[in-house]
């Protein structure tokens, strides 16, 4: 027997950037407003999400490690993220809302720690390759939101906020390269990408935000 087709097709939607841009509030804003029309919302994390995914991520966060090792960790965590949530939301018809993706691997691992994007690109074709999409491509968010923000404006306002994990204790020119990283993935991909200046007023960005998402027909203005 056939599964009954989703009411509506399934969105999957990440939000990028580096720590202190503003992401958390606004990823949980979006979800309120999804749900407000009606839509299941999946709210999700990289690394992240599963059991398995949430061991590696502590280790990705606080041990020490080479970026090779560092990749593996990731995408290993990734795949499991895929085929245990993503997927099945995706199919349900939900919206998947995620913090991170893997533009971040590129950004953090390929950017900051200037590891080669030859091998990251291996590791994304053999992950993101999933039965769910029976060999049309690889599994890329329909839309990703990048909150843009300078280094040192991410730095002030994260000052005394918590104690840094390895990734956050790194000094500011790790987080220059981050961004450049970020800016090559969007010049590569720029028809999914929705890049927001995240250094405006919160109200500001949020409009912003729901402006995108508006355009491309997924929520209603009342």
């Amino acid at each position: 027997m056939r599964p009954t087709p989703a009411a509506n097709p399934g969105l999957f939607v990440s939000f990028e950037g580096i720590d202190g841009a503003g992401k958390s509030t606004h990823i949980a804003g979006l979800a309120d407003a999804f749900k407000a029309q009606g839509r299941a919302v999946t709210l999700t994390r990289e690394p992240g999400g599963t059991p398995l995914a949430e061991k590696l991520r502590g280790i990705v966060l606080n041990d020490a490690m080479d970026p090779l090792t560092e990749s593996l960790l990731v995408f290993a965590a990734r795949r499991d993220h895929l085929l245990t949530v993503i997927e099945p939301a995706l199919a349900r018809g939900d919206v998947v809302l995620c913090d991170r993706f893997t533009d971040a691997t590129f950004a953090y691992q390929g950017g900051g720690r200037g590891f080669d994007l030859a091998v990251l690109k291996t590791l994304e074709q053999w992950v993101q390759t999933t039965p769910a999409l029976q060999g049309n491509g690889l599994r890329q968010p329909d839309l990703t939101v990048w909150f843009d923000i300078t280094p040192e404006v991410a730095a002030a306002r994260l000052a005394d906020a918590r104690t840094p994990d390895r990734f956050e204790a790194q000094p500011v020119a790790f987080f220059r390269a981050v961004v450049e990283g970020y800016a090559a993935r969007e010049k590569a991909q720029p028809e999914r990408f929705a890049r927001l200046n995240a250094e405006q007023p919160r109200e500001a960005v949020w409009s912003d935000l729901l402006a995108h998402v508006v355009q491309r027909g997924w929520l209603r203005v009342h």
